[in-house]
């Protein structure tokens, strides 16, 4: 079963995979402390010059992060329009309000978006669900049990495309997807929702058969090592943080959530 990762020469790729988790995780928690467009610009721009290091192809990169690039400007728009209004206000529409100060909260928000979206997709795309289990498992040492379901649900992930060109073409040659396109999403949606679900509690119960629910100690067929390319992704990740938190401090733009 494929996971639809993809495998190439990029640095990255040879990256522990509880190392990306660590970066993405310091670069985000630095990012969500404000909501300012300085630190996010920052951020953004530094992600942008170490991303070629994933060693994606481009088409790759545009096909995996177009959720993204999709979501950033539509929640832009959304605080655009119903944002907390300060400032001059340009227009007004009922509940909408766009002014100065939803404005640039929108522009900050759709840095912010892209900032912290672009590289978690990126690196989770590098990530092998098998090494990743043997991290969780031998490094940070989480429970086998639940490594092991994490680790069979990353695996079926991937079918989830496969099913769903599956039920079109089942239902198209039963003559029930020639018309009403929102219904006819909504009904396979629903059918794949409950053919996840049968899949998913066969998974469970082979696995609870052949004892990966013991609380035994389990061995592990390949050792998972941390190297020093592991601490520069992870003092990468916090160095970009840091380094978009100092720009936004010194210039006057931090904006904390909190309060």
């Amino acid at each position: 079963m494929s996971t639809g990762i993809v495998s190439g020469p990029g640095v990255v790729y040879r990256v522990n995979p509880v190392a990306k988790l660590a970066a993405a995780l310091l670069l985000s928690a630095c990012l969500v402390l404000t909501v300012d467009w300085v630190s996010s610009a920052v951020a953004l721009t530094l992600e942008i010059a170490v991303l070629p290091l994933a060693g994606l192809p481009a088409r790759t990169f545009w096909l995996r992060t177009a959720a993204v690039w999709i979501a950033a400007p539509l929640t832009a728009v959304t605080i655009a329009l119903y944002g907390q209004p300060s400032g001059r206000v340009y227009a007004e529409f009922l509940f909408a309000r766009v002014s100065d100060g939803s404005i640039e909260l929108a522009i900050a928000t759709l840095l912010r978006v892209l900032a912290i979206g672009l590289p978690a997709v990126v690196l989770f795309v590098t990530i092998d669900p098998t090494d990743l289990a043997d991290g969780l498992s031998q490094l940070l040492h989480l429970p086998s049990r639940f490594v092991l379901g994490a680790l069979a649900a990353l695996r079926l992930v991937g079918l989830f495309a496969d099913d769903w060109r599956s039920l079109a073409l089942a239902r198209r040659a039963r003559g029930v997807a020639d018309s009403g396109r929102i219904r006819r999403l909504a009904g396979q949606a629903f059918a794949l929702l409950v053919l996840s679900l049968r899949r998913g509690n066969k998974l469970a119960t082979a696995m609870e058969a052949r004892g990966f629910g013991s609380s035994a100690h389990r061995t592990w067929a390949r050792q998972s090592r941390w190297r020093g390319r592991d601490w520069v992704m992870v003092v990468i990740g916090a160095a970009i943080g840091a380094v978009a938190v100092a720009a936004s401090v010194s210039t006057g733009q931090w904006n904390s959530i909190v309060g």
